[in-house]
């Protein structure tokens, strides 16, 4: 895996979320995926569960936001990327993505540390 084998796939997840119905996750993700939404949850396993995870968490094709990333590092089949995503409603998220592909460029693990602007990190109005 190389960075374009990591952009195409990033392409293809962002049209995955923008899409009408999940059908296109065939195209993203393995049918055993293992999807983490956050360091602390539970991983969704397989594609099936996914699918249902992404039609609650999703608005559906007419979301509004714009999504930036960059890729930080590929280590043979793993990325990792940093995520900026601004929706139209104005909820802004920084993420990390760590995840893996696999020989078809299907990923087989995804894992994202997400960040909101009104998130408390823990180091709010903290004096240092």
């Amino acid at each position: 895996m190389d960075r374009a084998d990591v952009e195409q796939w990033l392409v293809r997840y962002e049209c995955a979320w923008r899409a009408q119905d999940t059908a296109v996750l065939d195209e993203v993700f393995t049918e055993s995926v293992t999807y983490v939404t956050s360091p602390w949850a539970d991983a969704i396993v397989g594609r099936e569960k996914l699918r249902r995870f992404w039609e609650v968490a999703r608005a559906g094709p007419h979301e509004g936001f714009r999504m930036r990333s960059e890729i930080v590092a590929v280590d043979g089949r793993m990325a990792v990327v940093r995520v900026h995503v601004d929706y139209d409603d104005g909820q802004l998220w920084r993420d990390l993505w760590l995840f893996t592909l696999n020989h078809r460029g299907l990923c087989e693990h995804f894992e994202e540390w997400p960040f909101a602007v009104d998130q408390d990190d823990g180091h709010r109005d903290e004096q240092f």
